[in-house]
This record gives structure tokens, C-alpha cells and sequence, in this order.
């Protein structure tokens, strides 16, 4: 048998594909699964047909779990980039022969074939070999390969090249002689052989369907750049057919290094929902993307036998599987490897509320089905009205429940909002149970220095009170949200720009700085009227991203290292929603002062 396995030391730029930093990953996808590359091309993780299924690759997490890889001698990273505005990735590889240009991509749009990842090679200046080494079901199994005439079959999926492809051992060779361009194309089922001219029309339709997309966006003001980064990593997370939006496209890369802080996030929330479609309706208005997106957390109505609703499901509504460990070494032996997620029985009340917060969006924004999800919206508050005095898990989901105060915080507004869409009788109902809350948190929710404390008793905060103000619970420039913020900036932000969260059940200082919540902080300081500390708190947020755009959960503020799974869709939305906040006060400040121009002018 030969060993085919890849050896960092023949190309300049690799390391053990576990090691590969955050910050180098790129992520390629069809708005069902995604892949992810590092910066000498070689794809680490893969799960063909849904972002929750097993993976084929997962070398980021092992370097037994497989990987796709271009071998080409004395190769090192070059640039990279996104192209037009579409989630097909190009990627340079630099050699003393020349230049290697890879542009990898999965086919999109109702014109082209569904599940088909694609990988078009430049003119090799050198020989080069493209190394496709398998191992389904998250790397624990030896891969099932036939070899018939021009296709290669891999668990059932066809694997075609340009050129002759070898089964050598375990993995699937096509060697690109100096001098010629190739292609292979990996589909997740039975496909025929195409040919060059089929490769050239599916990237038409897949540049097409993503140009569509894009159409929809018609934003010029301040950050542009960085919103449609976002817009595209939030796209990349999304399940096209269903709507729904997933935390991120990996697992278990973990918050703390080589901690056990490690999760799946390959499933949707109801909390990052909410506010991944206020962001999305907010900066598009009536938005069909953010409309399906609320529609299918609405389906979920039912998915629970204690709650209105699953915290957070799969790609089809349904509750997603319990926790499991993997016998995977871990990104950068952070173990342990999970898949699962064992948050879906927890009492998260924000979750519920950030739902209603959205669908008031819908509602102004004028939905064509009038009062779309009222139902469900209906069936929120009351249970809202029924538990907001119970204890819960709060945003971050800890153990053991406590009374947060953020999460009676966003209750209130979520009731106070429904409210004016309601019947009497529902509207005076919630309208008083939210004074209920308003009591409690004036009775309850204060630390001694008067600032929102994190549950009764205890004298810190958390960066999640930023929002307050956005949620419309009070004005900005109240005594409880001056010391909150103080207090913020001095416990919990090593720079005030950027802020780590306050945890319960671990120190959250040894976490990286949550980079979403940099962004509330952003739009607390737009609503105070500093649009430029919100400026500069936004720009420390975009310079967490890579190259590419991307935003992880968290980043070390000292080494400006990524930490936790990526694209972090729900920091995208923050970075949306405090940008679009800072862009409208801007534009109105701007106004005012040729306003007084004018007025000036005008009596001169």
C-alpha cells in the first residue's frame, strides 16, 4: 500500500492540518453544506449534503480525520479572495516555478446540479498532485473506494477529474503534469462525467445565483465592504431550502485553547435567529431571506414538550441530537470533540423574546402576510407571562439557572412590543406583566454601584446590558446604564473597544473577547450620541476578521488570534446592526448640519 499522506515539510507553508490557525481558514459553500480550506488549499473539513451531517473530512480536527489537498513542491500561501461577491473561493500557491491559482467552489442555483464541490486548477508550473484522502463519518471509518473506467465512487459519491485518477490506498490521486490546467469535481451522489464546457456553465449559474443574491443589497454608506463580508458569511451559514441559519460550519473549536470549552454549532438558534433576522430586516427593510429565516423558526413551533418551541433545532425543525464525545485528537488538543448539542431542554427566556423582537420588525416593516407567525408570537408571550420569574440558563446557556437579569430584560420588551400589535385584552395582559418585570429588575436587578447586575446578588455585570437600550428597555443615557457601562469597561474590556462576557460556570478573561458583543457596545454608544467611540469600537471588531472577511466567536485581544467555531454568524449580525446604526446617525447628523447651512445661507 502506498502512503500518500501528506508531509508538512514538502510544502513551505503547511502545517498538521489540527494546527492550521482560525484566522487561515476559509469557507466555501452551496447554502446546504460548506467546506473549509486552509491557506495552502487543502480542505479540512467537509460534511457533504447538510452542515450537520458527518463529515468526509475532518482534518481540522485530526490529522488522521482526512483531507483534499494540492501538492506541489516548494509551494507557499499566497493571496486569496472571495470572487465577485460570491462564496466561490480563489487562492494562490506561490513556488520559485511560479504561480498556482486554485478556485474552489459548490454548485448553486436551480440551474445547476445540487452537491457538487469543485476544485479548478491553473497551468501547473510544476508537476502537481491533488490528494483526496477520505474518512467518513467524522473521521472514524477507512473510506469505501471503487475505481470504474472514468469515475471514482467514495461512500456512494462520484469523484471525477480532468485527468486519470488513481485509487492509492486509502486516498484518490490525479497527478497535473507542468503545463496543463485541470479540475476535479466530488458530487455528494451519482453524477455522469461532464466535461470542461459543464464545469464552465455550472460556475456561470452558481456566479449567477449569488449575483442575485447580492442584487438585493443596495447599501453605500460607511463599512460597505465589511457588510457585504458579512452578508456573504451569514449566506454561507444559511439552508437555502429551508431558511434556517446556522451558528457556524464547524465544531469543537474551542473558546478557551486547548480547553474543553468546545461546542457544535452546526445547529440553529433561537436566540442568534432573532437577531440574525432583526439584522437582516433592518438593513433590507422587508428582506425574503430574513422572512424565511423567522418562517422556519416558526415551523418549529411544537418541537418541545415544555417550551413553545426548541432553543434550537436541526435543518429540519427537529431537536437536535443529544451531546457526543469524538476519538479525535482536537483542534490543537482541544478536546473534547463534540457533535450534538445538550442545550435544547434549557429554559432560555431571551431566546423566546429575541423571536418576538424579530417578528415586530416583519410587522413594521409591512410583511406581505400581514401579521405573518402571529400564533406563535401569541404563544411566546404567554409563556413569557407564565415563566419570566423563573429561573434560567441565560444567554450564554449556563449551569445551574439563575434569574438573569437580561433575560427579564428582553421578556418585558418582547411583551411590551407584541403588545402593540395585539387585541386588547392580550395587550393589557402583557403591558402588565412587563411592569411586573420592570418592578422586579428596579427591585432586584442592581449592583450597589446602581448598574444592571448579572442576577440578583452578585456585584458584576455583563456586556449583554449594552443592549438594553437597543431592545428599547430604557434610554441610554440613564444612571443604571452609565455605571452598567462603566462597570463594563473597567471589569470586562481590556481596551474599550473590545469586551470579554462575564460567565458563571468559567472565568470569561480566559476566554477571548466575544466579538459580537463589541458590536452591542458599538450601537449603545450610537443611541449616546458618540458616533465616533462607536466608530472606533466597530473597527476593533472588523480587525478581528481575516483576509477574507470572516469573524470567529472570540479573539485574543493581545495575539489577535481566533478562538471558537467559524463564520460566526451571529457576530456577522452584530457587525450588521451596529454599522447600520452608526450609518443612520450619521446620515442624520449630517443632514442637520445642512440643515443649518442652509438656514445660514439663507439669512446671510
Amino acid at each position: 500500500m502506498t502512503d500518500t499522506r501528506y508531509r508538512p515539510e514538502d510544502q513551505i507553508g503547511a502545517v498538521a492540518s489540527n494546527t492550521v490557525p482560525i484566522r487561515d481558514l476559509g469557507v466555501i459553500g452551496d447554502r446546504r453544506s460548506a467546506a473549509v480550506l486552509d491557506r495552502m488549499g487543502r480542505i479540512l473539513w467537509y460534511c457533504p449534503c447538510r452542515f450537520d451531517g458527518p463529515s468526509l473530512f475532518a482534518g481540522l480536527l485530526d490529522p488522521k480525520g482526512g483531507e483534499w489537498r494540492i501538492e506541489m513542491a516548494g509551494a507557499e500561501a499566497g493571496p486569496r479572495r472571495y470572487i465577485d461577491g460570491s462564496g466561490m473561493l480563489e487562492t494562490t500557491l506561490t513556488s520559485a516555478d511560479g504561480n498556482l491559482l486554485l478556485c474552489d467552489w459548490m454548485t448553486s442555483g436551480p440551474q445547476a446540479p445540487t452537491g457538487v464541490l469543485v476544485r479548478e486548477i491553473s497551468t501547473a508550473p510544476a508537476p502537481v498532485r491533488i490528494v483526496l484522502d477520505p474518512r467518513p463519518g467524522y473521521g472514524r471509518r477507512r473510506p469505501n473506494i471503487k475505481v470504474e473506467a472514468d469515475t471514482v465512487t467514495i461512500e456512494g459519491m462520484a469523484l471525477h477529474g480532468s485527468h486519470p485518477l488513481k485509487a492509492e490506498g486509502d486516498s484518490v490521486v490525479m497527478s497535473l503534469p507542468e503545463g496543463e490546467a485541470g479540475w476535479m469535481a466530488l458530487s455528494d451522489g451519482p453524477l455522469s462525467r461532464p466535461e470542461r464546457a459543464t464545469i464552465d456553465n455550472w460556475r456561470g449559474h452558481t456566479l449567477g445565483h449569488w449575483e442575485e443574491l447580492d442584487a438585493a443589497l443596495d447599501y453605500t454608506g460607511v463599512f460597505a465592504e465589511e457588510i457585504a463580508a458579512s452578508l456573504r458569511a451569514i449566506r454561507l451559514c444559511t439552508h437555502e431550502e429551508s431558511g434556517a441559519t446556522v451558528a457556524a460550519v464547524t465544531t469543537s473549536l474551542p473558546e478557551v485553547p486547548g480547553g474543553t470549552r468546545n461546542w457544535d454549532y452546526r445547529y440553529v438558534w433561537l436566540r442568534d435567529a432573532g437577531m440574525i433576522v432583526s439584522a437582516l430586516l433592518r438593513l433590507f427593510g422587508r428582506d425574503r431571506e430574513g422572512e424565511a429565516y423567522l418562517r422556519f423558526i416558526c415551523r418549529g413551533s411544537g418541537s418541545s414538550d415544555r417550551y413553545p418551541m426548541a432553543v434550537f433545532t436541526d435543518l429540519d425543525g427537529e431537536t437536535a441530537p443529544r451531546e457526543t464525545e469524538l476519538p479525535l485528537e482536537g483542534w490543537r488538543g482541544a478536546r473534547p470533540v463534540r457533535v450534538g448539542n445538550g442545550a435544547a431542554d434549557q429554559l432560555q427566556l431571551d431566546a423566546y423574546a429575541n423571536v418576538v423582537l424579530a417578528a415586530k420588525l416583519l410587522y413594521r416593516e409591512g410583511s406581505a402576510e400581514g401579521l405573518a407567525h402571529w400564533d406563535v408570537v401569541q404563544d411566546i408571550c404567554d409563556f413569557l407571562c407564565a415563566n419570566w420569574a423563573e429561573p434560567d440558563h441565560g444567554i450564554w446557556e449556563e449551569t445551574p439557572p439563575r434569574h438573569y437579569v437580561s433575560g427579564k430584560v428582553v421578556a418585558a420588551c418582547a411583551l411590551e412590543s407584541a403588545a402593540e400589535y395585539g387585541s386588547a385584552a392580550e395587550a393589557a395582559q402583557w403591558r402588565r406583566v412587563a411592569a411586573e418585570i420592570r418592578d422586579w429588575i428596579t427591585a432586584h436587578g442592581l449592583t450597589s454601584e446602581g448598574a444592571y447586575a448579572v442576577y440578583p446578588g452578585v456585584e458584576e455585570v455583563d456586556v449583554t446590558a449594552a443592549l438594553f437600550p437597543v431592545w428599547n428597555f430604557c434610554d441610554a443615557d440613564t444612571p443604571e446604564m452609565r455605571a452598567t457601562m462603566t462597570a463594563l469597561e473597567r471589569d470586562w474590556s481590556p481596551d474599550g473597544l473590545l469586551y470579554h462576557r462575564r460567565l458563571e460556570c468559567a472565568d470569561g478573561h480566559d476566554e477571548g473577547v466575544f466579538l459580537a458583543a463589541g458590536f452591542w457596545v458599538a450601537q449603545y454608544w450610537v443611541m449616546r450620541g458618540d458616533l465616533e467611540r462607536a466608530q472606533a469600537i466597530i473597527k476593533a471588531g472588523i480587525a478581528q476578521a481575516n483576509d477574507l472577511g470572516l469573524l470567529s466567536e472570540e479573539a485574543n485581544p493581545r495575539s489577535g488570534a481566533m478562538l471558537g467555531n467559524i463564520p460566526q454568524a451571529f457576530a456577522h449580525a452584530g457587525l450588521i446592526g451596529a454599522v447600520f446604526d452608526l450609518n443612520t446617525a450619521l446620515e442624520a447628523r449630517a443632514a442637520e448640519t445642512q440643515e443649518r447651512q442652509d438656514e445660514v445661507g439663507s439669512n446671510g
